[in-house]
């Protein structure tokens, strides 16, 4: 299972390919919260390919044999971006699937970087099939956006340098897809501090594999399924989700909504639903903070469309 040391090496390996991204504390009462503390938002959106998913990606590529077929993901939209950005700086081909729900913006931002980027399918399930065919055929490396300790181990230090700059946190929200980065969250600060997982009502399958006691599927349905809509977590993420994380809360989509429209407002950041997912369970009261808790929340995502986002700001 992942671990701290995985990380701690992870982030050695990856650090001159990702950025440090800040942290910053904000006065809650912007978002309608009442804490004793301010608000602490890391803001993860800033990484290369506006996610947390190059950590994850360059990790893989760094740690693991490349061969001449080059890499191959499947993806929602964030983690092909990040694995066709990694791919581009180090020297290998890249061959991305992403299903027909994933956002034009994320599409665009894919073939941005070079890769063969190949549409199809409803669901992110769909890609991932067509992605798994792709590489028995081709023999390209399978970089998996969440079931791979290599992936969880670099989301992980996210969790790292979280600690480092922001030290006396109680609880951090992290919002789940596959839940690749929370299980690296989780792996890092074990029971330290409270990790929560924020899924969509409509997808959420490490809610379902927690209740189930093992990993099953899901449907999925929801404004953040083109980030947030893996139908299963597989074994690996969830074994450490079932020892670390305290528990996952579910928000309506109208409430993601209200979240995006609330960072817009109050700090003029523009976030993808998914990358928003986590401060709508605090702002809709999914999660209920103690009176004395030091809440931190992760912005993940700010891949979106500023048309959509203008219809729903404006």
């Amino acid at each position: 299972m992942t671990g701290p040391d995985d990380i701690r090496a992870a982030y050695a390996r990856m650090m001159p390919h990702v950025r440090r991204t800040p942290v910053i504390q904000v006065d809650a009462g912007d978002f309608g919260v009442t804490l004793p503390s301010p608000l602490t938002l890391k803001l993860e959106f800033l990484q290369h390919t506006g996610s947390f998913k190059p950590r994850g990606a360059f990790n893989n590529l760094l740690s693991r044999a490349v061969p001449a077929a080059g890499v191959a993901a499947a993806s929602g939209g964030n983690h092909g971006a990040a694995v066709a950005y990694a791919a581009q700086r180090l020297g290998h081909k890249a061959t991305i699937f992403v299903p027909d729900v994933s956002a034009p913006v994320k599409i665009a931002r894919i073939k941005s970087y070079g890769a063969d980027t190949r549409v199809g399918g409803a669901r992110y399930a769909d890609a991932l099939d067509a992605c798994n065919q792709f590489i028995a055929r081709s023999g390209a490396l399978s970089v998996h956006a969440y079931d791979a300790g290599e992936t969880i181990a670099g989301q992980g230090t996210v969790g790292l340098e979280w600690e480092e700059d922001a030290p006396a946190l109680d609880t951090v929200l992290v919002a789940v897809g596959g839940g690749g980065l929370i299980a690296g969250i989780a792996a890092w600060y074990g029971r330290r501090v409270k990790v929560v997982g924020v899924e969509p009502e409509g997808s959420r399958c490490l809610h379902a594999s927690l209740e189930a006691g093992r990993p099953v599927d899901v449907t999925v349905e929801s404004i953040a399924a083109d980030s947030l809509g893996a139908r299963n977590t597989g074994q690996l993420v969830y074994d450490i989700a079932r020892e670390n994380v305290d528990h996952v809360a579910l928000v309506a989509d109208d409430a993601i909504v209200a979240a995006q429209r609330l960072l817009w407002d109050r700090l003029r950041i523009a976030a993808e639903p998914g990358g928003a997912a986590a401060l709508a369970a605090l702002v809709s009261g999914r999660y209920a903070p103690r009176p004395d808790e030091r809440v931190g929340v992760l912005l993940c995502g700010a891949n979106v469309d500023l048309a959509k986002l203008a219809g729903i700001t404006g």
